[in-house]
């Protein structure tokens, strides 16, 4: 938990007083009805969320130490029900057990701010799905350590009640999950921690590696992270690990590197391929992770990335990006970068580590090309399709065509949604092609074809 900045406690400061002063708050204290709470919430939220959102923008490293502020009670409660929905997000859930990875102490401390809160009643209708999907991910141990410290039997009796039977399978808790996180989908609110030993590297590595990656997918400016980023790529204690090589590669292919940073990292680099076990295999075995599960494929990214790589290093690393230059400067519809790649690939196993790289890198630029290519400007598919060919018959690997084929497919099917008019010529020479191209490639049988471009009857309404 970093340190806030002095500048957004003033800004928050200011929102407290505004709210101890205004006559809104007066009246609930008066009345204490919750349609005058509601008010007051109308009123202030907006303001703290404002601040929330620059942190996000400027210091997400910040926004635990920010959220914390409002545990004061002079803010009488607000936020807090957001706050405990993004504290229910963050934790890093295991794909195998559908439940947390570790105890969730912010969320602990937010709900527990909740329930000692002189506005516990008010505030309670707006937590239960947030508490019960906290619940439904932690430990029954963990739940029933924060319902045992309250005396209050009210407050017991509504977090026992948060506790939902269904969410024991574990398919119901994974689905409930998604449904909340979706509410939450216009909201930006990531935030991790960069560790500084080996043993929380191991425990902070999956909150950390999504958050770097998710910053990358945000216009927002990183520059706030940079000597994060620099003290933990400089860190030599930490290289010794799986998860420090991913960070690595996360960093070089998603983040600037100048200046210092960039030579820190170029060091690091070469200390792992120097140091680290059996490295070419680790390196490629991340690699392939990354692109295939996590990084979405940017091109420019690897030209980048390739340029730190030191190439004195004689081992399978500089060989590979020796062959990623010729690909990225040439174009990988190039002669030249195609053969590049048939000669790599013609030195190593068919499915060896650093083929199916090669294949997920190649695969990455034709899902780049035609995620960008407008339907109007078909007949360029028509030409790179030859390209692809030629990829497929270098690498003669049943998956790397089934994804072409998902990949063709995909955009044929924005075409026929385009061109509608089967006298049309766009709607023949779409047909043609993809009845000659689709069959030689296997990527279809002459059944399946008939059947996708046939005519859809429409139903006859009563």
């Amino acid at each position: 938990m970093k340190a806030i900045d002095q500048k957004y406690v003033i800004q928050l400061e200011n929102v407290k007083t505004a709210i101890q002063n205004s006559e809104i708050l007066q009246r609930y204290l008066d009345e204490e009805e919750d349609e005058v709470y509601n008010e007051l919430r109308e009123a202030f939220e907006p303001q703290i969320h404002e601040i929330h959102a620059k942190i996000v923008a400027e210091n997400p490293l910040q926004l635990v130490s920010f959220e914390r502020l409002l545990f004061d009670e002079a803010y009488e409660g607000l936020y807090l029900p957001r706050i405990l929905g993004y504290s229910v997000l963050r934790g890093q859930v295991s794909q195998a057990s559908k439940k947390y990875i570790r105890p969730q102490s912010h969320f602990k401390d937010v709900l527990m701010t909740i329930c000692n809160s002189i506005n516990f009643d008010v505030l309670k209708l707006r937590i239960g799905q947030a508490v019960q999907i906290g619940f439904a991910l932690s430990s029954d141990i963990w739940i029933t350590n924060i319902i045992s410290s309250f005396d209050n039997k009210k407050v017991k009796q509504f977090l026992e009640g948060q506790k939902i039977e269904k969410y024991r399978d574990p398919n119901i808790r994974w689905t409930s999950l998604v449904k909340f996180r979706n509410q939450f989908k216009s909201l930006v609110f990531n935030t991790a921690e960069f560790p500084s030993t080996p043993s929380e590297l191991k425990i902070l590595a999956p909150s950390l590696s999504n958050f770097l990656l998710h910053r990358t997918n945000t216009e927002f400016n990183n520059d706030s992270l940079q000597e994060d980023i620099k003290a933990f790529v400089g860190n030599e204690s930490l290289r010794n690990s799986e998860e420090y090589v991913e960070m690595m590669l996360i960093i070089g292919m998603c983040y600037p590197t100048k200046d210092a940073l960039r030579t820190s990292y170029i060091n690091a680099m070469n200390d792992l391929r120097d140091n680290y076990p059996d490295f070419d295999n680790e390196y490629f075995k991340t690699l392939n992770h990354l692109v295939k599960d996590k990084i979405s494929f940017v091109s420019d990214n690897f030209k980048g990335f390739s340029d730190m790589i030191d190439r004195q290093r004689d081992d399978q690393i500089s060989q590979y990006y020796d062959m990623m230059d010729v690909v990225n400067g040439k174009g990988y519809v190039h002669e030249e970068a195609i053969e590049a790649v048939r000669n790599f690939y013609d030195q190593h196993e068919g499915r060896s580590i650093e083929n199916e790289c090669t294949r997920q890198i190649i695969f990455g630029h034709f899902n780049e090309l035609l995620a960008n290519l407008h339907v109007d400007n078909y007949t360029d598919y028509f030409e790179i399709n030859k390209v692809f060919v030629s990829y497929i018959n270098i690498f003669s690997n049943q998956q790397f065509n089934q994804n072409v084929k998902d990949l063709s497919l995909s955009y044929i099917k924005k075409l026929l949604k385009k061109y509608v008019d089967k006298r049309g010529r766009d709607y023949q020479d779409i047909k043609k092609f993809v009845k000659t191209t689709f069959l030689e490639l296997g990527f279809m049988k002459e059944k399946e074809l008939v059947e996708l471009f046939k005519t859809r009857r429409k139903k006859k309404t009563a």
